[in-house]
């Protein structure tokens, strides 16, 4: 079997346990009927854990469940979407429209989670047509400009100047914009996701190894602490990802040239090639730092390739999708279907630990990217 029918088996395969396995367990016991919400994780058995929910994981179902009936899903996915969107508006929600981390007040606010919030709205939006969500979403994005810019650009952690500046949350805002672009093009969107590719780019990419760093200092300064700064290949490809559907969307040349560098980059250096995983993290000099591979960068580096080869036909990025998804499914391998391990330790074996419901965001997303290509790959 080539690379092209292989991805497209492991891809029908993934969609297959997605709508029989995935969606209705995490409807059925993933979804909190009594207190409302959704659980933060399932243990293996499929029992909640009953920890403390993070606001962040609403949104996320809330994207994942959106997808649902498109991908063919014929579950009350429309249910899921507006009974988490209910919680997460009641609970998370401040009087000045900004998102809380978590139900206690004591956190600080991250423009990380308004990132999260941005994209759940525009997922809530696509389900319900509802314009106050588009409202919502702008008045957001206005409040994040006033009260957490940065003055040479992007967006300060928190209220705080001391806390570090991350390029993460700026990705997460790329993302919200082309969420939001099509659904309402007259907003602020287009320019929001201009300004954070220009970012990565100019500010997050170190000039010296091309690497996308993770933290900053108060003036956009690389941390150069080496037990602070860290290089993650899960998200090298999940900017690449991004960067590939930004220059798609705007005819930008050089964040096509950044993303499909940023793949390559996290291929030779953060790939195990005996497991055939993407590693959590890199020291800036490209040295392992953590060997453990988490599930979620496996999904990121199947939407990059499979992007990157659907745009320029090369079957390097074919190969490499098609590695992915097939890693992928080892990760899915558990007695109860629908359910996953998070984390595979430097042997190769896995961590036996509760499925977090956060990553089936990220799940969704890499099968999406599997079976509902973006574009026409070139001849």
């Amino acid at each position: 079997m080539n690379a092209l029918a292989n991805l497209d088996s492991t891809g029908a395969a993934l969609k297959a346990w997605l709508i029989d396995h995935a969606y209705p367990l995490w409807w059925s016991l993933g979804t909190d009927r009594r207190e409302g919400g959704v659980h933060e994780r399932l243990h293996q058995d499929g029992t909640p854990t009953g920890e403390a929910r993070r606001s962040r994981l609403h949104p996320r179902q809330i994207y994942a469940f959106a997808l649902a009936r498109s991908l063919g899903w014929n579950g009350p996915s429309d249910t899921v979407v507006r009974h988490a969107l209910s919680f997460y508006q009641k609970h998370y929600c401040r009087q000045d429209g900004l998102f809380s981390p978590s139900v206690d007040s004591n956190e600080p606010t991250l423009v990380y989670d308004q990132a999260f919030a941005l994209l759940g709205l525009a997922s809530a939006c696509k389900v319900m047509s509802d314009r106050s969500l588009q409202n919502q979403a702008r008045r957001l994005v206005a409040t994040l400009r006033e009260r957490f810019g940065h003055s040479e650009g992007g967006f300060k952690e928190t209220f705080a100047d001391l806390a570090l500046l991350l390029a993460n949350s700026h990705m997460h805002l790329l993302e919200a914009a082309l969420a939001w672009i099509d659904i309402d093009p007259s907003g602020p969107w287009f320019d929001l996701a201009r300004d954070m590719a220009n970012l990565a780019a100019t500010r997050f990419v170190d000039p010296s190894t091309r690497f996308v760093l993770e933290f900053f200092d108060s003036d956009w300064q690389p941390i150069e602490d080496p037990s602070t700064q860290r290089v993650e290949p899960g998200h090298q490809f999940e900017w690449a990802w991004l960067l590939l559907r930004w220059s798609v969307r705007s005819g930008d040349i050089d964040s096509r040239t950044l993303a499909l560098r940023l793949i390559d980059l996290a291929e030779r250096h953060g790939v195990d090639r005996t497991r055939h995983v993407a590693i959590n993290a890199l020291s800036p000099n490209a040295i392992v730092r953590d060997a453990n591979a988490r599930l979620w960068p496996q999904t990121e580096r199947i939407k990059a390739n499979a992007l990157a080869a659907e745009l320029t036909g090369e079957s390097r990025y074919l190969i490499a999708a098609c590695e992915a998804a097939n890693t992928l499914t080892r990760y899915l391998d558990v007695p109860l279907r629908g359910l996953w391990r998070d984390t595979m330790n430097a042997d190769g074996e896995f961590v036996d630990e509760p499925a977090p419901a956060s990553s089936m965001y990220h799940i969704v997303g890499a099968i999406v990217q599997l079976v509902t290509p973006s574009v026409t790959c070139p001849s």
